[in-house]
């Protein structure tokens, strides 16, 4: 099978929130399983800036390693992690990474990528807009909802 065809076999998992699918076709066989604690049951939505001024004042969300709250400004949204795994910023060691802080990006582009269990997956941008901060270093261990990047959407 392809890549193109595993990635469209993981994001009909993450849908319909299947923990488990196994696909033979001629190219070959392919078997996906997910952990239950790592698979949401439906995809997770983003709040609008104007559903984050309406909600109650929460707590900003703690990086994984104890460090400082994520503090968003206006306009601005967290890139979290959709699974536990290991945080790459590029599609190889010696390739350039998906994006910079600064870089300008669009929805469904790819802007890292988290490994689990030995399967690279890119990890898309749910909004267009600016990438104002990267908050995991290259190679570091992420947990499920962790946040990425925080970025900046255009209004």
């Amino acid at each position: 099978m392809e890549l193109r065809d595993i990635r469209a076999l993981i994001a009909l998992m993450r849908e319909n929130g299947l923990i488990e699918l196994e696909v033979e076709d001629k190219k070959g066989k392919v078997r996906l399983v997910r952990t239950p604690e790592a698979a949401p049951a439906a995809p997770r939505a983003v709040p609008s800036p104007s559903a984050r001024a309406a909600a109650p004042a929460a707590k900003p969300p703690q990086l994984a390693d104890g460090g400082a709250a994520v503090e968003l400004g206006e306009n601005q949204t967290l890139l979290r992690s959709p699974m536990v795994g290991t945080f790459y910023r590029a599609p190889a060691p010696d390739s350039p990474a998906f994006v910079q802080e600064g870089d300008m990006v669009q929805k469904g582009q790819a802007l890292c990528i988290v490994e689990a269990m030995k399967m690279m997956n890119e990890i898309e941008s749910e909004v267009a807009g600016r990438v104002v901060r990267i908050l995991v270093e290259n190679g570091q261990p992420v947990e499920y909802d962790q946040p990425l990047m925080v970025i900046e959407t255009a209004v």
